[in-house]
């Protein structure tokens, strides 16, 4: 089986690739680790190689909401790019698996030295801002269903699998929504027999059939990445 990878460094020429590599450390994502806090200094960068990361805002009082996610098809610090050495978001480690890490200081040298670097990472900042933008739009406009497909299939393409660990309070943390509107939802996915959930642990049954399930927004993220990053 081949090593996973990080989608925005594979796409680096060889040299700048094995540059940049020579500065980072493999390091392990775990369940529940919260990478940055919003307002904090950036101290590392993060490429996903397997695992995922949620992109949590916080809302006053209230419960946060999750508003992007990251996983091997980007990257966590890209703010740096724009010279912002701050995140106004919460990132919290939502699927386990390993990322390389580089230092801040090491990573701006590189941006500054790596033309091809800069170029890929433009491009993902319009990426990023296209799925911030959509999640806003999905959540005032689109009902907790659909959503909820939407959310499970993002998971699932960066865990690399099937199965996965959730709960239902998990799921209404990251939506935005109470508890009881998404054991609704994942009932009626179950029914359709797109979904098992048992015990926390929660199965993909129908790939198919949970695209057509959710929204439009699913689609939309991936043709945008498509079309700048391949």
């Amino acid at each position: 089986m081949a090593s996973p990878q990080n989608h925005l460094i594979e796409r680096l020429p060889r040299k700048d690739r094995a540059r940049l590599l020579a500065l980072a450390q493999q390091v392990p994502l775990v369940m529940g680790e919260v990478l940055c806090r919003p307002g904090e200094p950036t101290r590392h960068v993060y490429f996903p190689l397997d695992g995922f990361i949620s992109l949590i805002a916080p809302i006053d009082a209230k419960p946060s909401i999750e508003v992007g996610m990251v996983g091997c098809e980007g990257m966590l610090g890209v703010q740096l790019a724009l010279g912002v050495g701050r995140i106004p978001l919460h990132a919290l480690v939502q699927g386990p698996g390993s990322a390389w890490r580089i230092g801040t200081s090491a990573f701006r040298g590189e941006l500054a030295a790596g033309a091809a670097l800069r170029r890929t990472l433009d491009q993902y900042v319009y990426v990023l801002m296209s799925q911030l933008a959509g999640a806003a739009a999905c959540l005032r406009f689109h009902e907790i269903g659909p959503r909820l497909a939407r959310w499970l299939l993002m998971s699932q393409d960066r865990a690399h699998a099937d199965r996965f660990h959730v709960t239902h309070e998990f799921l209404a943390y990251m939506l935005g929504v109470r508890r009881v509107g998404v054991t609704a939802a994942a009932g009626a996915l179950h029914r359709l027999g797109l979904i098992d959930y048992r015990r926390g642990e929660l199965t993909v049954l129908d790939r198919c059939g949970l695209e057509a399930a959710a929204c439009d927004c699913y689609a939309d993220d991936r043709k945008v990445y498509a079309d700048l990053l391949g």
